[in-house]
């Protein structure tokens, strides 16, 4: 393949209007905000995002590399088909069940990150622990949709994709390590309509391509391999909706999306942003569908690419920029790839500001360092933004199974974090031996089912075990549901028992070594004058969303609500607020 002169100059502009762009949204943040806490600017966008700014950051975030290469990958592939491209209706149903039933509580108690409730009700070392799988999904996650950039960038314009990957990770990087969730908002603005006009631009050019069959008798009709809108086979069903509702209620417990919520000016315009998000997710998967369906339904002995096709290559997962190459004009293709490009950049920027955001806050700041002064958290959030970003670079060049990774620790926020977020926000009672539990229990139930991305063998075969053609045990049976359901049963079970033990004299007070049941009056656990009693909270710790500049630690939990029922508490002063 020859080497595209015009391809580099057409990635080179695009990354610089990029971190143009990056850099303009830093110095208006900087120059806007100079009065207000710099924390607040970087992690939430000083919770004053606007609606439409708000629903393109939002969308973005979903729409990422993985996202519109992964759709693509689904529609083409034969055996699969639209019947197995979930990603679109699942990821659109996952924000809009967020916005019914967790935008709100979470923004109207005035949270930093996704990890506060935790540490809030079950104490630092949980929220700690709750990290891990949080950090390796966003990391996984980013290193994933870079690798496929580099990838993508090396069909089309034949160039290092070392060089491609480290360029793009370092300006996603630099942008967001300036102005934070600012520079990523804007950026994704842009970033969403060169994805929007990149892929439909495309689309037509590629389906009028003379080796092209119509794609509407293709997907009724075997014509070069099985009709592309796919069926789902009887003993496959329970696997399907095992990967469906692992998308729609997986893809809520994620600091990218809880960010962008707890940006929002308003609980309201929170619930709102999620609902706009699905719809754009929706609109931007429709083009990823045409040219998967595209690619199912040329004859590539009439291409350039030439026979066997990408199927038999075991190239179906580059199907997008294979299709963007061989069947549109080089000018066309460029466009396209500047999609893609933008598709990645826009996911990775979010992932490496979710992992900053939590390890600053979260661990750094309420488990180690309480009193540290902003400027000192501002400068972690920084040095981590940095190393998150390099480590999620190396992933992506020297891991063999990134995706591999990747799926088995989305597969862990679902079976751990979801639970635990539904027993904080909604269960009373729910305590720290109960999390434990549900934790641990969740996650070698998970493990026990095996991973075949990572060659992983199960520990145990679930009815309609088999093994394919490269003896890979495949698991038919919703083992991802049972061990999520599993885990949040034993979360409520086990807090509900060790509470009846220790209130009713049958355990002695003393053993209660992790302080979460005697210590905090486990009977008004999920009280919100306890909570802000509770030794995870100081009242000199709550701050409103928009705080005074103060070199201690005022803003560790904002929970102004309970204020209101304190009739006791001291009286707020004249600057405390909520937008």
């Amino acid at each position: 393949m020859a080497f595209h002169v015009e391809g580099l100059i057409a990635i080179i502009i695009f990354y610089l209007a990029i971190l143009f762009v990056g850099i303009w949204a830093a110095v208006r943040t900087k120059n806007y905000r100079s009065d207000g806490d710099p924390r607040d600017s970087i992690i939430v966008g000083g919770r004053d995002i606007g609606l439409l700014v708000g629903a393109f950051t939002m969308t973005a975030t979903w729409v990422g590399g993985g996202y519109i290469n992964g759709t693509a990958e689904a529609v083409y592939s034969p055996g699969f088909g639209l019947a197995w491209a979930q990603a679109p209706i699942g990821y659109g149903l996952s924000l809009v069940v967020g916005g019914l039933f967790f935008a709100k509580p979470m923004r109207s108690k005035g949270y930093v990150t996704m990890l506060d409730p935790f540490q809030q009700i079950y104490g630092k070392r949980m929220g700690g622990l709750l990290f891990i799988p949080a950090l390796m999904g966003e990391m996984f996650w980013a290193a994933a949709i870079l690798s496929a950039l580099g990838a993508t960038i090396s069909v089309i314009v034949d160039i290092n994709i070392t060089m491609a990957v480290i360029v793009s990770a370092l300006i996603a990087t630099l942008y967001t390590l300036v102005g934070g969730l600012y520079s990523v908002a804007y950026t994704d603005v842009v970033q969403l309509f060169c994805i929007f006009f990149g892929l439909w631009i495309s689309v037509p050019f590629a389906m009028s391509h003379e080796a092209v069959k119509d794609i509407g008798f293709t997907a009724l009709h075997e014509v070069f391999q099985a009709p592309w809108l796919g069926n789902i086979n009887t003993a496959d069903i329970w696997s399907w909706i095992d990967s469906f509702l692992l998308l729609v209620l997986g893809g809520i417990p994620w600091q990218a999306y809880f960010q962008r919520v707890l940006s929002a000016s308003s609980a309201t315009y929170a619930q709102v942003l999620s609902f706009l998000a699905a719809f754009g997710c929706l609109v931007i998967a429709i083009p990823s569908v045409l040219i998967g369906a595209v690619g199912a339904s040329t004859d590539w002995n009439q291409t350039m690419y030439g026979s066997p096709d990408p199927n038999t290559r075991k190239e179906a997962d580059m199907i997008l920029p294979i299709v963007l190459q061989y069947l549109c004009p080089p000018y066309i293709s460029f466009f396209g790839l500047g999609a893609v490009s933008a598709a990645v950049m826009s996911s990775a920027d979010s992932s490496i500001l979710s992992a900053s955001s939590m390890f600053a806050r979260n661990i750094y700041q309420l488990a180690f360092r309480q009193n540290a002064s902003e400027r000192e958290i501002i400068w972690v959030m920084r040095a981590t933004v940095f190393v998150f970003g390099a480590a999620a670079t190396a992933m992506a060049l020297l891991a063999k199974s990134i995706y591999g990774l990747w799926y088995l620790s989305s597969d862990l926020v679902y079976i751990i974090i979801f639970p635990q977020l539904l027993c904080v926000l909604f269960i009373k009672g729910t305590n720290t031996y109960g999390s434990i539990a549900g934790y641990v229990l969740g996650f070698l139930l998970r493990i026990s089912g095996g991973e075949p991305y990572l060659y992983l063998p199960p520990l145990f075969c679930y009815p309609g075990c088999y093994q394919d053609e490269n003896n890979i045990y495949i698991q038919r049976f919703p083992f991802k549901l049972l061990s999520m359901l599993t885990s949040f049963i034993t979360n409520i079970a086990v807090s509900y028992l060790v509470k009846y033990l220790f209130e009713s004299g049958r355990v002695t007070p003393k053993l209660d070594m992790l302080d979460a049941v005697v210590a905090k009056h486990s009977d008004e656990n999920m009280d919100k004058t306890t909570l802000v009693k509770s030794d995870n909270i100081n009242l000199s710790e709550l701050a409103p969303v928009k705080p005074r500049q103060s070199v201690t630690l005022n803003t560790n939990f904002t929970n102004t609500e309970a204020f209101s029922d304190l009739d006791s508490s001291p009286e707020l002063p004249e600057d405390r607020h909520i937008d």
